[in-house]
């Protein structure tokens, strides 16, 4: 059996390099490199939380990810309707 602090470790470096990814990430024109960045860090704080309790995991990646979409396109669209190229 695996040991449990791998997930935490693998959850903590992901949250980070996901975070860092998404501040980078309006760099950069591919608005799908942009929702995988944010997903990354979704899964991220996942894994730490699989650590404590599956259920609590679950909810935070479901709830997360719905949140950061919506905010994600809400700001594709702006940009998009301001005229500005992605």
């Amino acid at each position: 059996m695996l040991d449990i602090y791998i997930w935490f470790y693998t959850g903590v470096v992901l949250t980070i390099l996901g975070s860092l990814g998404t501040a980078i990430g309006p760099g950069v024109k591919d608005p799908l490199v942009r929702a995988l960045n944010t997903e990354i860090a979704a899964v991220g704080v996942s894994l730490i939380f699989l650590t404590y309790n599956h259920t609590i995991a679950l909810i935070t990646y479901i709830a997360a990810t719905a949140i950061i979409t919506m905010i994600l396109l809400r700001a594709i669209v702006r940009l998009e309707e301001m005229g500005a190229e992605l």
